[in-house]
């Protein structure tokens, strides 16, 4: 797959469909891959007339790892947070919208459609605050908007995100299933035998748990979007399930709350993933939104 010089680092990164449809950038979460947009998802939106762009984050996936860092004491992160202390951490939520912001200017797309989910969803929040001109929408799916007062995780999400993962395939494909069984969509059919493919395909691709602190510091320590959310006049759908056990849909809904013209699309279901019976509703939605907004 092709690289790209963005920001000051290099990203791995792919693309589906024409080069002169709706640009459609796709920000994953938390230490997933890029793959876990799914190529069928991918290729769906593709056929609906989006360039669609998908790529992996810095410390993820085939992008550059930012190893010159060292990994985050967690418990000092919060106890920097309950002294009223914001934390250091190596990198922002802004440095990876700059990087995002990098990846347009490399392909040469002065704006474009942005869909980030989870963490990719907080990522194309503040691309939207820090460069509106570039971001013709958002869909910001099964995030939130960084206000404390919202429901936090579950404890059995929590201890889920938290837990060491071991590094061998086994283990790999089993924590898909047991993820799953925590924060993945009740209300959808499991093919668990896709989860695993991916989980050890992802696994084959890049096993580098560092990253995956990283990027969790770096959304811990982002602060409250409110205030600048209700500032934004991008055209904006907020796409959340009902039972998110790891972002609760109070987050989807905040986020709904402080963007005014948005859109929520609220899911009976689904959890903190993309199953597939959602893709057509997801799809079709983010559509509407690039079409009616080109």
């Amino acid at each position: 797959m092709p690289q790209a010089n963005a920001n000051g680092i290099t990203l791995e990164y792919d693309t589906f469909g024409q080069q002169g449809g709706r640009p459609l950038l796709l920000i994953m979460g938390l230490g997933a891959q890029m793959i876990h947009w799914d190529e069928a998802f991918c290729t769906l939106l593709a056929d609906t007339g989006h360039h669609v762009i998908r790529f992996d984050n810095r410390d993820i996936g085939l992008s550059e790892k930012m190893g010159q860092f060292s990994i985050p004491d967690m418990a000092q992160m919060l106890a920097d947070f309950l002294d009223g202390e914001t934390p250091e951490v190596p990198y922002t939520l802004d440095d990876m919208a700059a990087d995002s912001l990098g990846l347009l200017d490399a392909l040469g797309i002065d704006a474009a459609h942005i869909c980030g989910a989870s963490l990719g969803g907080m990522i194309a929040q503040v691309m939207a605050i820090n460069y509106p001109q570039r971001v013709k929408t958002m869909t910001s799916i099964m995030s939130t908007t960084g206000n404390l007062d919202l429901p936090p995780a579950s404890p059995e999400a929590q201890a889920a995100l938290t837990t060491r993962v071991e590094n061998n395939e086994a283990a790999v494909a089993q924590r898909a299933i047991d993820m799953h069984a925590i924060i993945g969509s009740p209300g959808f059919e499991f093919d668990a035998e896709r989860s695993t493919k991916r989980a050890i395909a992802a696994f084959k691709r890049s096993f580098y748990p560092a990253g995956i602190a990283r990027q969790m510091a770096a959304a811990a320590a982002s602060g409250d979007r409110c205030e600048k959310l209700n500032q934004l006049n991008t055209p904006t759908l907020v796409i959340h399930g009902t039972d998110d056990e790891l972002v609760p849909v109070e987050g989807g809904i905040d986020t709904h709350k402080n963007i005014r013209n948005s859109e929520l699309m609220l899911i009976e279901g689904m959890g903190h993933d993309l199953p597939i019976g959602a893709w057509k509703r997801i799809v079709d939605a983010i559509t509407k939104l690039t079409s009616n907004n080109p």
